[in-house]
């Protein structure tokens, strides 16, 4: 029984890791190639669409100015800009400092929700800033936010050479990098997600998954829809895959780049991980059973990558860490025997392979000190996240069980100081 189990636990492990192998050579080829997108991006600014902007804000007085003054710098003509700052039920000065810039700015303008509307999540407040936009094109930015001058151009500027995609995602970078080993781990970590799965699914399969900021979709669109789905917990993944499903694709162009706040200690990390697992398993849960219903059969390949990443894949780590451990204490007699240390020692060189080769793909990331963290990295971070996905498998499943109602679950602010760490 336990030689069956490792087998299949292996069988689960290498296909991500061949699939991933395969993301990140896409990755590699996109990123040779995604600047030449932008020479078709001349428009004069008189035909500039007009964007809204939509920053969802709930207790958010540590950053929500820097975040401000970031839009103000925006490269983008003010007449044709609208920035929608939503207030959602905050206790602090989020407010009063949204008011003040309102006043000041004749571009700016402050929502405040009211119950019972107040509260009730991101996508609720996105909704409601929805409700109070104008723009034939709306780019969002999460609170922390500080996008460089030209970012909101170039989204709102592919949006209208591509007739063919419904949205349109920039990069984002890591403001706080530098802080400490977590931020550093993490700065890796999202480096290679948009380098391997962004890039790589879009080079592949003209497949991205929206993020939670820095992106730019048609009004049209979201009208289509009906805005944000205000039961889940990851909006942005499920928000992509109904637009997929309207026959439009995702485009991932690097350009577009922003800043942004990533956790500092480990149970900030915990709480904001935990919730984008739930919001992915939710999204699993409500298509895979509705796939015969998708209209773009290509939808398929993001169900089944999000549920082999969160269910087979994590479950075969599980299991064959268990096998391990008891054969460690007790013989089990599998007949792998050391054919399972050589798939594992090859498994760990094509980890830091692939991370190298995002890595190599940004500005001074590419270190001596980065490659030691990468070799920490694969026995520390990338186990942390096996409990996370039991954790939060838990949870959602207490919550669909007890239908338990979507509220706000903000990650932490921590104020930084002047600067950007660009490299790490």
């Amino acid at each position: 029984m336990a030689d069956l189990l490792i087998y299949i636990s292996l069988f689960w492990i290498w296909l991500m890791l061949f699939y991933h192998a395969f993301l990140m050579l896409g990755g590699y080829f996109h990123s040779l190639r995604y600047r030449e997108f932008k020479e078709k991006l001349h428009l004069s600014p008189a035909n500039y669409p007009k964007v809204s902007i939509l920053i969802p804000a709930h207790n958010e007085e540590i950053v929500i100015e820097e975040t401000i003054k970031s839009m103000i710098r925006l490269d983008y003509p003010k007449e044709k800009l609208e920035l929608l700052l939503i207030n959602d039920n905050s206790s602090d000065q989020t407010g009063t400092i949204i008011d003040r810039y309102a006043k000041e700015y004749s571009f700016i303008r402050a929502v405040h929700t009211k119950p019972p509307h107040a509260g009730k999540g991101k996508s609720g407040a996105l909704n409601q800033g929805f409700k109070n936009s104008t723009g034939e094109i709306i780019a969002v930015y999460d609170a922390d936010n500080t996008p460089e001058p030209e970012a909101l151009r170039n989204l709102a500027l592919g949006l209208m050479a591509d007739e063919k995609a419904g949205a349109i995602v920039g990069k984002f970078r890591v403001v706080n990098a530098n802080k400490n080993i977590l931020t550093r781990l993490i700065n890796i970590e999202t480096l290679t997600f948009q380098w391997l799965a962004q890039a790589g699914r879009w080079f592949w399969f003209k497949m991205t998954t929206i993020p939670g900021t820095n992106f730019a979709i048609r009004r049209s669109i979201l009208e289509e829809l009906g805005g944000w789905d205000e039961k889940a917990l990851s909006e942005d993944t499920e928000l992509s895959i109904r637009v997929y499903n309207l026959g439009y694709y995702i485009r991932f162009f690097p350009e577009a780049i922003t800043w942004e706040q990533e956790p500092e200690n480990i149970r900030v990390w915990w709480r904001q991980r935990t919730r984008w697992a739930r919001g992915n398993e939710y999204v699993i849960l409500k298509y895979l059973f509705q796939l015969h219903k998708l209209k773009n059969k290509k939808v398929v390949i993001d169900i089944f990558y999000f549920l082999f990443t969160y269910f087979l894949f994590f479950t075969g780590v599980f299991i064959s860490h268990i096998i391990f451990v008891v054969n460690l204490v007790h013989d089990l007699e599998l007949s792998i025997g050391m054919i399972s240390y050589a798939l594992l020692i090859t498994g760990f060189l094509l980890f830091v392979t692939e991370i190298c080769l995002a890595l190599s793909m940004e500005q001074n990331q590419l270190t001596l000190k980065n490659f030691l963290i990468v070799l920490l990295m694969y026995f520390t971070y990338s186990q942390m996240w096996i409990f996370l996905v039991v954790h939060a498998s838990f949870l959602e499943l207490k919550r669909l069980l007890l239908k338990q109602e979507i509220k706000w679950d903000k990650t932490q602010r921590f104020k930084q100081s002047e600067g950007r760490d660009d490299s790490a």
